[in-house]
């Protein structure tokens, strides 16, 4: 099969890779009709996460189903599914309550929970920018597409990832509520119009690409800031708010912009990236309020504020969604019409053409906000 795989920092290649296979009774196997790229993916592009050279990657995918293991109950060849970047077991602690992206089976390289396309260090699953994908307990890890839906793939792909992700960013913001987002890629926009459901009085919008911002204020109706005119963004937000914002959302993570004079210490220092994002939640968020990271951090961080965070009493959450359980109630907003989850598509792309569509989606070029790909 094709499959697109990691090869160097900055570099991708579609190769011919071995099919994937049913490894275990519970497993399935779905031929790929669609798969995003995502932000997450330009963690291991740039090398944030180590990768081995040919791993296959992407963890956005849904298809139709060409075969099941033995025990597999609920799924049968032919149906269509849309597979979470989580993997769940469906029977630990964590799965069994809502925290499936913690599962306690899924990922035995460490203590976190696997996902598609990730590296070892998330279990070790190959991805799901390819023509086919293996998905381990397939009952739990999918969500099928009912027979009759009306709703195309479009419609429907993005619960792998950047819906759920976004409502699980914004499940805090209560009526009335003035809600920051940093970020206006597929998260940062999705978790915009998520924010407005969810009774927010005032959604604003940060990022440093004039396209995403317009994007912003044409579909989501948010206020909108470029930090790059504005250096001191968090102080500005602070005085734009009367005092800082109820909930911030950081969608950025540590691939954001390094600002200039910040450091990563020594040689041997671990910090990847940049943590200016959270330095600016903490000075745009008021007393009392949530900071909320959703943006991948991978790495230990360097003068993380928080003394500031202490002094001020502000709250963390962070980590990656637990998304699985969230499918059903968002398909069910999907298929009401309650947002639009496709606007946010620029770039409708071949599997072959991945290494060029990686090089548009992180240079930000020709309009690009999310591409999806179609073997």
């Amino acid at each position: 099969m094709k499959a697109v795989t990691f090869q160097a920092k900055d570099k991708i290649e579609v190769k011919e890779m071995e099919a994937p296979s049913i490894q275990s009774a519970d497993d399935m196997v779905i031929r790929i009709t669609a798969s995003g790229i995502c932000g997450s993916d330009l963690h291991l592009y740039k090398t944030g996460i180590p990768l081995e050279e040919d791993y296959i990657i992407g963890h956005e995918p849904m298809g139709i189903v060409e075969e099941v293991g033995a025990n597999v109950k609920s799924l049968k060849k032919g149906d269509r599914v849309v597979v979470p970047f989580n993997i769940g077991c469906g029977t630990c602690f964590f799965c069994q309550n809502q925290m499936e992206s913690q599962c306690d089976e899924s990922n035995p390289h460490s203590d976190s929970g696997g996902l598609f396309g990730f590296s070892k260090m998330f279990g070790n699953y190959p991805g799901g920018q390819a023509e086919y994908l293996r998905v381990p307990y397939a009952d739990f890890t999918s969500f099928k597409v009912p027979e009759d839906s009306e709703l195309d793939d479009e419609s429907v792909l993005f619960l792998s990832d950047v819906i759920p992700t976004a409502w699980w960013s914004v499940e805090p913001v209560k009526e009335g509520d003035t809600v920051i987002i940093l970020g206006s890629g597929p998260i940062g926009l999705m978790a915009q119009k998520l924010a407005w459901l969810k009774g927010a009085k005032r959604v604003i919008a940060v990022d440093q690409v004039d396209h995403r911002l317009a994007h912003a204020k044409r579909t989501n109706q948010v206020e909108t800031f470029n930090f790059r005119e504005n250096p001191e963004i968090g102080d500005l937000l602070n005085e734009e708010t009367n005092g800082g914002a109820d909930i911030v959302i950081d969608c950025v993570g540590m691939d954001g912009t390094v600002p200039p004079g910040e450091t990563f210490g020594s040689k041997g220092d671990n910090q990847f990236g940049t943590i200016s994002p959270i330095i600016t939640a903490s000075k745009a968020v008021r007393k009392f309020g949530l900071v909320q990271l959703t943006g991948v951090y991978g790495t230990e961080a360097n003068n993380f504020p928080l003394g500031d965070f202490f002094s001020r009493n502000v709250s963390l959450k962070m980590g990656q969604a637990p998304v699985i359980h969230m499918m059903p109630k968002l398909y069910e907003m999907v298929k009401q019409k309650k947002f639009d989850p496709t606007d946010i598509i620029t770039h409708r792309m071949s599997l072959q053409e991945a290494p060029k569509a990686y090089d548009i989606f992180d240079k930000k070029e020709d309009g690009n906000i999310k591409v999806v790909l179609k073997p």
